[in-house]
């Protein structure tokens, strides 16, 4: 999943998700706290794999994840391609108005604007994605 586009959330609480990633996504979301104060949304197919390498840890390790698991909520887009995110998530992530959706390799973050236009920038300014790419042999 790749791409960044902007986005408003509605009063209710509801974002919506390009058509792009949707097709990437299906239809049941799983969207928990991120990294970073940002929002993780799964696909079934990601959230099942990222499962699966849970059950290779040990309770003490799984356990530190608790309130990753506890903030999760299932989302279905409707209609017009939206999701409802639950308040407590959208608190966590500090999303009120304008927020970024972006994807992210094997799923899709959704990001305080400008949270998320800070990140980017201090990325690019540090050389740190450079680094990354050429750390792994791209």
């Amino acid at each position: 999943m790749t791409g960044q586009y902007p986005y408003n959330i509605d009063a209710k609480g509801r974002l919506f998700i390009p058509a792009k990633l949707r097709e990437s996504l299906g239809e049941t979301y799983h969207v928990t706290i991120g990294q970073d104060h940002c929002l993780s949304v799964f696909s079934d197919e990601s959230w099942n794999a990222f499962m699966e390498r849970l059950k290779e840890l040990s309770y003490s390790e799984v356990k530190k994840l608790r309130p990753m698991f506890a903030n999760a909520a299932d989302c279905e887009p409707d209609g017009q391609g939206r999701i409802l995110i639950p308040a407590k998530l959208r608190q966590y992530a500090a999303l009120e108005k304008e927020v970024i959706v972006i994807g992210s390799f094997d799923r899709v973050e959704i990001w305080n604007a400008q949270r998320w236009n800070e990140l980017e920038t201090e990325a690019f300014a540090s050389g740190d994605v450079e680094q990354a790419m050429e750390e792994m042999g791209l």
